[in-house]
């Protein structure tokens, strides 16, 4: 039933897919990386939440609440203000400059030095990080929902080329190739448009799918007795993991989400390649704009399957001393019936095929715009440029599925990745954002600063003993992320005055579609916002009693 309810689904998803997109155009270089100027809000939105919701999500963040309780939501509920700033300030620029990547807007607005500089960061930190954790975390989270050790009967130790490799490391190697080969078909055949039109017709699978798990998991809590009362369990068992807040040895202290975690989801939601270029594709600035926030309205849901899943495999398997990456997927495991397991895994083999294609066909998309048409081929032709996209693509695939196996072991790949995020994250936000605001900032002081930026938090985590000097003065690493970026946009202001641009940058409209904004725009992002602080007021706990009110409810419940 597993394999059979599996496939059926990534058969239907796939089939409805060509059925949709069959005649698209896949040979222009806008059909390929825009999906032809044409995505629908519906579409975008659904496009851009899959792209997020991957398994580095699902099984990192859950592992994450497995940890530290609700407080890790941050990387959710923030992220609607992040998605707030993206409809309203960010998506009219980039979407009035006619762009395709983020390196060609800094290339506009300072100089090729600069877009070069931005494009290699991208192409070096999704080859190196981003693509091989998305691998990664998706074999581990397939190989515990499905138990693929009994479902393949790799049990014992397997001789390859005269070494014994233990079953765990085959069946990752095996779980990540298969993936890798999979995603590969798709971004080497699809457009945009194609990869979109997938992560639609997916993400309703991965919110039905993720929602049953939250609701399965509470009723086992409960021992049947229905899911507002195994909520109510929970809370009684396990306050201290139910408040927004956290405590300052959580993962996402509530001061960082001021500075480090502000920053880092701006970052990811305004200026990230591999996510925004779903909205590059927008038939209007207001399906752009209904497409963004309709996102941040889906992001105000993530809690329930991202982290309240987490929290209740603290309480039904903390004793078991399993590890926090293993978390969601011993949940999914332990409280899905198996006919319904194989639709799960095969929503969350497209969740992972999602992110994946998003990152190879951004990575394409970098390549063939910023390296293939400046420097290798500048005459080459819409067809030349799509080619050598499609060529960097299964390169790109084949050199991330032999990285993607060597990052096991970390504590936690959710924390792994933001620290990894953080090296690029912050120092190319700092230069968009003020390119787009100060309009005499000097292309020279947008190259070192992006330099600068790179060196200061790549020697804090690479370079022995520096990182424990920084976490002494900062606290927090978010803290540092924080006093990083202020430290690179006051360089580039006092760069502006000491030696401003010759004349004032003017953005020039550069687009074929409507520029016109939607009007419900600002009331939507009000609502938003509204509610973001809502729930943090409904969940927060200053309490600094909090340690005896548990113990006092354990000790209840043990008489």
């Amino acid at each position: 039933m597993t394999l059979l309810s599996f496939l059926g689904f990534t058969l239907f998803a796939a089939f409805l897919t060509y059925v949709l997109t069959r005649g698209s155009d896949q040979q222009s270089s806008d059909g390929f990386f825009l999906g032809g100027r044409s995505l629908t809000f519906p579409v975008i939105a659904g496009s851009l939440l899959l792209t997020n919701l991957s398994t580095e999500q699902m099984v990192g963040l859950n592992g994450a609440a497995f940890k530290d309780g609700l407080c890790v939501m941050a990387w959710e509920v923030v992220a609607v203000i992040a998605l707030v700033l993206m409809a309203l300030f960010f998506l009219p620029r980039f979407l009035r400059a006619g762009i395709t990547t983020v390196p060609q807007f800094l290339e506009q607005r300072f100089d090729r030095r600069t877009q070069t500089l931005a494009n290699m960061i991208f192409l070096t930190a999704y080859a190196l990080i981003l693509i091989p954790i998305i691998l990664y975390s998706g074999a581990v989270g397939l190989s515990q929902m499905l138990d693929l050790k009994t479902l393949t009967g790799i049990t014992e130790p397997v001789n390859l080329l005269g070494r014994e490799v233990a079953p765990d490391t085959v069946i990752l190697w095996g779980t990540v190739f298969m993936i890798g080969i999979m995603g590969s078909l798709y971004a080497r055949f699809g457009s945009l448009k194609t990869l979109a039109t997938l992560d639609t017709i997916n993400g309703i699978g991965l919110l039905v799918g993720g929602f049953m798990i939250a609701a399965f998991a509470l009723n086992r809590v409960s021992d049947g007795r229905g899911v507002l009362e195994g909520f109510r369990q929970l809370q009684a068992a396990n306050p201290d993991r139910l408040n927004s807040i956290g405590t300052a040895t959580t993962s996402v202290p509530f001061s960082t989400l001021f500075t480090g975690v502000a920053l880092l989801n701006l970052f990811y939601w305004c200026t990230n390649q591999q996510i925004i270029q779903r909205t590059f594709g927008a038939s209007s600035l207001a399906e752009g704009q209904k497409g963004v926030l309709l996102t941040g309205l889906l992001k105000l849901l993530g809690p329930i399957y991202l982290v309240l899943p987490g929290i209740v495999a603290y309480h039904l398997f903390a004793k078991d001393g399993i590890a926090n990456d293993m978390a969601y997927g011993t949940l999914v495991r332990e409280v899905l019936p198996s006919h319904l397991t194989g639709f799960f895994a095969a929503v969350m083999v497209g969740a992972i095929l999602s992110s994946f294609n998003a990152a190879l066909n951004s990575t394409s998309a970098l390549f063939s715009i910023g390296l293939y048409h400046h420097v290798i081929n500048p005459n080459g032709s819409d067809e030349q440029m799509v080619r050598a996209a499609k060529v960097f693509v299964v390169c790109t695939a084949i050199a991330a599925m032999f990285v993607a196996p060597l990052l096991a072991g970390q504590e936690s790949i959710f924390a792994y990745l933001q620290d990894m995020n953080a090296i690029y994250f912050i120092p190319i936000f700092a230069v968009v954002l003020v390119g787009m605001l100060h309009p005499r900032v000097p292309a020279p002081a947008a190259f070192w600063a992006m330099a600068l930026g790179l060196v200061l938090i790549a020697v804090k985590y690479f370079v022995p003993g520096v990182g424990a000097v920084v976490d002494r003065a900062f606290t927090y690493n978010f803290h540092f992320l924080g006093a990083v970026f202020a430290t690179l946009v006051v360089l580039m202001l006092a760069w502006a005055a000491a030696a401003p641009r010759a004349t004032p940058w003017k953005l020039a409209t550069n687009t074929p579609i409507d520029m016109t904004p939607w009007a419900g725009a600002p009331w939507a992002s009000l609502a938003l916002v509204a509610i973001v602080v809502a729930i943090y007021a409904g969940f927060a706990s200053f309490s600094p009693s909090q340690p005896q009110k548990i113990t006092a409810v354990v000790q209840t419940h043990g008489e």
